[in-house]
């Protein structure tokens, strides 16, 4: 069996699909594993750290795609998939709800297409979980871009000189991205609230030392997933925001619903309230934002407001969350494959299979995607 690993070409994706440490895992279940030259440079694990783990470096990826069992990349989807042999599997992350011109272009070939993202929350996936080790990260690396941007101290100081008082947070959005945020500001000095539409989330912000700030409804949800609430529930939620946005320092929005496109829970005019020098770092940009004033990819100054728009952030913090995304695909890897016999065997029937399939037999197959 034959792995390879392609370089990402996208200009704000610096993480790898494949780290030097579990290359020996890959070579004992019987791949022969191949890398694109460099493929791992921005993240930083260098072609040399890979030949010594017993990977082989590839210049030209098309002088060997039609060998290849199993392709994995982190986002890249343009290679040439009309040299793939039939029933070749490629896996990445590849946005399906939001990337339908790619899918279907992915459908005219023979192969079978994963969509990591779609990987269920269930208790046999968590090891594969890529969203949510990712989203670890992202919020970690949230919190630390506001400690480096913010003009103001964070943690509450008593000097000779007078008192500072503490950097006030806001977390919308209390997901895995979110917790984190919450968890990295409190061991910082930081006075944490968090909001989240599901009622199960106050007990874990609770934990954390945060205030949870909820809507007064009867109207409750609960869940891995945030789900669309009623107009009503919206009107009240954007009234308690506009009401704490007002005396936060910084705001992390970390809010999304799968699927869909970003929720705008930060209006124009709550930005217009926030104090001159506030920061906000939408973590939803890559799908829209919730704040209605995020560009992707941009950081802008709306009179004094800073609003961050990376939509990649774990590539941010790429040494580390390309170990997490590493070893997740290799998991995953792992359910299609006889150990036994050392062969590619993909098993439609299985629910982690089923779930993330998105191309196979020269058609679209995952069912939410054909809605």
């Amino acid at each position: 069996m034959k792995l390879l690993v392609i370089k990402e070409n996208n200009s704000f994706e610096n993480r790898v699909a494949i780290t030097p440490d579990v290359i020996s895992k890959y070579l004992k279940l019987g791949f022969e594993v191949l890398i694109e030259s460099d493929a791992g440079q921005k993240a930083g694990y260098f072609n040399a750290e890979y030949q010594k783990n017993g990977a082989k470096i590839i210049e030209n990826i098309d002088e060997v795609l039609f060998e290849i069992d199993i392709i994995i990349a982190v986002q890249r989807a343009d290679f040439n998939h009309s040299l793939l042999k039939t029933n070749a599997v490629f896996i990445a992350l590849l946005n399906p709800f939001f990337q339908t011109d790619l899918l279907k272009k992915l459908a005219n070939f023979d192969i079978n297409v994963f969509a990591l993202e779609l990987i269920p929350r269930i208790t046999r996936a968590q090891s594969m979980d890529i969203l949510s080790s990712q989203s670890n990260l992202a919020g970690y690396r949230a919190v630390i871009d506001a400690l480096y941007e913010t003009n103001k101290c964070v943690p509450m100081m008593i000097t000779s000189a007078g008192t500072i008082s503490a950097s006030k947070f806001l977390i919308i959005g209390a997901g895995v991205a979110g917790l984190q945020a919450i968890a990295t500001a409190k061991r910082m000095g930081a006075i944490v609230s968090a909001f989240d539409v599901r009622t199960s989330a106050k007990e874990q912000v609770q934990s954390l030392g945060a205030k949870f700030i909820e809507v007064k409804t009867n109207e409750k949800i609960d869940g891995v997933y945030a789900q669309e609430m009623s107009d009503e529930y919206k009107q009240k939620q954007q009234q308690l925001l506009e009401d704490t946005i007002c005396n936060q320092d910084v705001v992390i929005t970390t809010a999304l619903i799968q699927g869909k496109k970003a929720p705008i829970l930060i209006s124009e005019k709550m930005v217009n309230s926030m104090k001159p020098s506030s920061i906000i770092i939408d973590l939803a940009s890559q799908n829209g934002g919730n704040c209605a004033l995020t560009k992707p990819n941009e950081v802008i100054d709306h009179n004094g407001v800073k609003i961050f728009g990376f939509t990649n952030y774990p590539s941010r913090i790429a040494l580390e969350s390309s170990k997490f995304f590493a070893k997740n695909i290799l998991n995953f890897v792992e359910l299609l494959i006889d150990k036994d016999k050392k062969l590619i065997q993909v098993n439609y029937d299985d629910d982690i299979i089923k779930a993330t399939i998105v191309c196979a037999n020269k058609k679209i197959t995952n069912e939410n995607l054909l809605k």
